[in-house]
């Protein structure tokens, strides 16, 4: 049975530039996070991308990573984001 505990929400907005998957995606692959399912838009210039992350083989906690994610977005200009699954699910039930 798949462990729901260690999925996590990533999204990133922002305006569209060269390199936003490969660093994001670099990020996590250095880190042991795999990613499970991913989408990605670009809509009048802006970027957005949705990911499944699972970070059971990740040696960083969920903390260390979001603020580790929040500096590489600072650096290439747009906003990165984690949630766990479960509070991502409550935050957005209607």
């Amino acid at each position: 049975m798949e462990n729901t505990v260690d999925k996590v929400i990533i999204t990133v907005v922002g305006k569209d530039t060269v390199g936003i998957i490969a660093k994001v995606c670099t990020y996590l692959s250095e880190n042991h996070i795999n990613v499970l399912d991913i989408s990605q838009t670009i809509v009048s210039g802006f970027f957005n991308m949705m990911m499944i992350v699972d970070m059971s083989q990740s040696s960083r906690s969920f903390g260390d990573c979001q603020k580790d994610l929040d500096a590489v977005g600072e650096q290439i200009g747009v906003s990165i984001k984690c949630q766990k699954e479960e509070i991502f699910e409550k935050m957005h039930r209607i």
